[in-house]
């Protein structure tokens, strides 16, 4: 039964629709994982400060443990399980997104804890790259072709944080999708 705690929201997920009725404190984060068994989205510190939550919402990146998931009603949610060729269950190939094999390919993850969020920023960060938004590292910020290099790149996933310190592997890993033009 709706009250005034709860709300029957319908939430596009992975390219899902799912109907819910949640708890309205309830957080993007705790009803991917808690609700719909999405636990590649991981919970770190539960204050947005490590990214390992880090999901796309419309295309672009986000702390699922700051967002509500009331406030995401009517929008794409992708998580990681949404990133590989046919999301989640829609009967795709399945084939990896072209950023998580190349994290397979140069060994960017250890214990693999943040490897979820580190990818969902990197596909978004790329994007945000190619669209010419500037960083702080940005060398001219009227130059809408930015140049990713190491710098920049680590400029761009700092709020991803790994504490195995597996940096070198995920930024060449990125650096070889950026070099290859490759986003989604």
């Amino acid at each position: 039964m709706v009250d005034d705690t709860t709300s029957r929201v319908r939430l596009r997920v992975n390219g899902r629709e799912h109907a819910l009725e949640i708890d309205n404190r309830s957080t993007l984060l705790d009803v991917l994982r808690e609700r719909l068994d999405l636990t590649g989205t991981k919970k770190g510190c539960d204050h947005g400060q490590c990214g390992a939550c880090t999901v796309l919402l419309d295309s672009r990146r986000v702390n699922a443990c700051l967002v509500l998931a009331v406030a995401v009603r009517e929008r794409a949610v992708t998580t990681i399980e949404g990133l590989a060729d046919g999301g989640a269950g829609d009967g795709g190939t399945g084939a990896p997104h072209p950023m998580q094999r190349a994290f397979l390919d140069r060994d960017g993850f250890q214990c693999g804890y943040c490897t979820p969020g580190q990818i969902c920023s990197a596909v978004a960060m790329l994007d945000e790259a190619a669209a010419g938004w500037p960083s702080a590292v940005t060398e001219d910020v009227r130059d809408a072709d930015v140049r990713l290099d190491a710098t920049e790149i680590r400029e761009r996933m700092s709020g991803n944080l790994c504490r195995c310190a597996a940096y070198g592997n995920i930024v060449a890993a990125i650096a070889d999708i950026a070099g290859a033009g490759r986003t989604g």
